[in-house]
């Protein structure tokens, strides 16, 4: 082994190390190692950020764009919304719908965005029709993972995949090269799921209580808000008057949040939201959420010079047409994870406030809620405008919503613009698979219609694309390149090739998918396809084989991420369906070797070794 190849090994397994401890997080590692590859002497500064230029990643990104336009415009939630109607009660027909859904769904979307989309919906599913929600929840979270079978364009996997196979002289897979392996196990991992249901029911019902959807009242007594409620009014001479509300800052002060303002009387009477520019007028009567103890709330009103008025106790009940609550998740990755409640209020800067928080099925204390910190599969209540409401359900990066009042205005807010959004998606779909562009280019006419009929905003759009994700793949792609260099794709090809012996082609594809799977519990699938690849390609040149049976066969083990909680996909589900790790390895074990070999079987059938 040449000192070449060894510094770019050690550098490998530091970040495979990084990537499975998630310390630091995926993007800061692969900057990291964007900075050190250089310093090997294998490659330059510039192929170790060539990846910034590569067409696949603006693809990525376009794609992330679409699938949120889609999200905002309630394509998907509405698909979720007729399961219900279709799938009545009865608890095979539903899970095969949401199966069926979600695969499809996920084939031209972010399979996480559409997990964060079902979650709600098979909660609501499993409310009206007393189905466990764990019976539920890990089939959608494998239907997602399957969904990265079904078209070119429905994992990042894929698109690395593909773009390596053209870069060594391939043609490349089209838009649906993926489509005859992917419905064959989008079927039988339903007619598994089917069946391996009933595995979950004992372990992962514990704890899990299936109610009704919930109302405003019933979550004012559950996070006794009722403790925390009071309405003050502004008396004329308050020292609150004449200053921005942003500049008082009473949240870090005295822990008081404004949730909703009360201007006027009788007709003239109207409720203003909070913003950071908010002046407050004499008689104004606000909506305080405190977060001290009652004892310390007289001394603040006489502080301010606020008139303490009688509290009913169900304030957020009785102004439900203004004012909302929404219980949000905390997925992996969030921003505000780590954080103490205030600190997280201060990244924020929302209109909401968060007013409840949940562990498992115990409400923390009412009061002293700002210093706790907060952690992944944190259930947070947050209160305020039904419009900031809405906006979350299309913003899923850091909070997923969770669940819904009863009372909530389900309008949402691009509903109108579903037609513009499903024509979009049609032409994208034309365009990718009659190859009449570029896929990159197809892709951006995508995002361009979807701002052109008003379905998202540019804003919403970069917020809608993961960043996080594209500079993971952009700082893992040199390792390909300094692999390649330093002899370290031969190496492995020779070692891979030398071990499957004289056994056949079978059972080298199946040794390279196994690979493939087994670096998967430590890493992203599309890390994995980034390192595996040059060496897949290596294997087909050593046997002077087809590379495309190579490549594709390394594209299904890599969406199959079913034995482990670490896949953001999973890690939606694990807390909402109360999972542990062990679930995830009775159940997915069986179903990653019912794919290997239905892979192993269809790849040379369809894509011809020789």
């Amino acid at each position: 082994m040449n000192p070449d190849l060894l510094r770019v090994l050690l550098l490998l397994g530091a970040a495979i190390l990084m990537f499975a401890l998630n310390r630091p997080r995926v993007d800061a590692v692969a900057l990291i190692m964007i900075v050190a590859l250089p310093f090997t002497g294998v490659i330059t500064m510039n192929e170790a950020i060539a990846g910034f230029s590569n067409p696949n990643i603006v693809l990525i990104g376009a794609m992330f764009v679409v699938g949120e336009a889609l999200a905002r415009t309630g394509v998907a939630r509405r698909v979720g919304d007729r399961l219900i109607v279709w799938g009545g009660t009865r608890a095979w027909l539903l899970l095969t719908l949401l199966m069926v859904a979600v695969g499809v769904l996920g084939s031209v979307m972010s399979s996480t965005g559409v997990v964060a989309i079902f979650i709600p919906v098979v909660l609501r599913i499993a409310s009206r029709t007393g189905i466990a929600p764990s019976q539920l929840m890990m089939p959608m979270a494998y239907a997602a993972l399957i969904s990265g079978t079904m078209t070119l364009v429905a994992t990042s996997s894929n698109l690395v995949i593909n773009y390596e196979l053209t870069r060594d002289g391939g043609a490349g897979f089209n838009f649906f090269s993926f489509t005859p392996f992917g419905l064959p196990i989008l079927l039988l991992g339903v007619l598994y799921m089917l069946g391996a249901r009933r595995w979950l029911t004992a372990s992962a019902d514990a704890g899990v209580q299936v109610t009704r959807r919930p109302s405003l009242r019933h979550w004012v007594e559950r996070y006794q808000l009722a403790e925390r409620e009071y309405r003050v009014r502004v008396k004329p001479y308050s020292p609150l008057l004449g200053k921005a509300l942003g500049v008082q800052d009473l949240r870090s002060k005295i822990g008081a949040r404004i949730i909703l303002i009360e201007r006027g009387r009788g007709r003239a009477r109207r409720l203003l939201s909070r913003t950071p520019e908010t002046r407050l007028q004499a008689g104004d009567v606000l909506l305080l959420d405190v977060d001290t103890e009652v004892t310390d709330v007289p001394d603040l009103c006489e502080r301010y010079a606020v008139e303490l008025l009688p509290r009913t106790g169900f304030y957020f009940a009785d102004q439900s047409q203004e004012v909302g609550l929404v219980e949000v998740m905390l997925p992996d990755g969030a921003a505000f994870v780590g954080k103490t409640v205030a600190e997280a209020e201060l990244l924020a800067q929302s209109e909401l406030s968060l007013v409840g928080l949940r562990r498992g099925r115990q409400a923390i204390a009412p009061h002293g809620v700002r210093e706790t910190q907060l952690k992944v599969g944190d259930t947070l209540l947050l209160a305020g405008p039904w419009k900031v409401i809405r906006g979350l359900r299309s913003n899923g990066q850091d909070l997923v919503v969770l669940n819904l009042p009863k009372e909530f205005d389900e309008v949402l807010p691009a509903a109108r613009k579903a037609p513009y959004a499903l024509f979009t998606l049609g032409v994208v779909i034309i365009l990718m698979a009659t190859g009449l562009v570029p896929n990159v280019q197809a892709a951006l006419i995508g995002g361009l219609l979807m701002g052109l009929f008003r379905c998202i905003d540019l804003d919403q759009a970069y917020r809608a694309i993961q960043w996080k994700g594209l500079i993971m793949i952009v700082g893992m792609l040199p390792f390909a390149l300094a692999l390649d260099r330093t002899g370290g794709v031969d190496l492995a090809a020779q070692a891979l090739v030398g071990l499957a012996g004289d056994a056949g082609p079978y059972a080298i594809l199946a040794l390279l998918f196994g690979l493939t799977v087994v670096l998967g519990l430590f890493i992203v699938n599309t890390a994995n396809a980034v390192l595996l690849i040059p060496i897949g390609l290596a294997m087909a040149d050593a046997l002077n084989a087809s590379p495309y049976p190579f490549a594709m066969i390394i594209a299904l083990a890599a969406s199959c991420a079913f034995m482990t909680p670490i896949s953001p996909v999973n890690t939606l589900v694990a807390t909402a369906g109360n999972y542990s790790f062990a679930d995830f390895i009775r159940i997915g074990l069986p179903l990653t070797l019912i794919v290997m070999v239905v892979s192993i079987l269809l790849v040379p059938w369809l894509l011809p070794l020789y």
